[in-house]
């Protein structure tokens, strides 16, 4: 039988595959522009692929948190001007 942090660390692992899948979708369809801009940016920088999509990552599970604790829609403006500011991550909620 598995230990619990098995399981904490097989849900970590889908919710980030899931979170980078989104982020490769955004960029394929150029939806929002800002994700493909940002993307191409710090490729041109020398940021890895992976770092990239992981920073990306980071900015869309701070906006869905932010979403969910805050019980309201998604805020595009914001998840945009977040990522435009990469790689400079978001102030951590205290």
């Amino acid at each position: 039988m598995s230990e619990p942090t098995d399981i904490d660390n097989d849900e970590e692992e889908f919710t980030e595959n899931t979170l980078i899948e989104a982020i490769e979708n955004q960029i394929e369809s150029d939806n929002p522009p800002a994700a493909k801009a940002v993307f191409n940016k710090l490729t041109l920088v020398g940021y890895e692929r992976e770092d990239i999509l992981n920073l990306m990552a980071h900015v869309l599970a701070f906006e869905i948190d932010a979403m969910l604790d805050e019980d309201r829609a998604f805020d595009t403006d914001w998840y945009e001007t977040a990522l435009r500011a990469l790689p400079e991550l978001p102030p951590e909620k205290e």
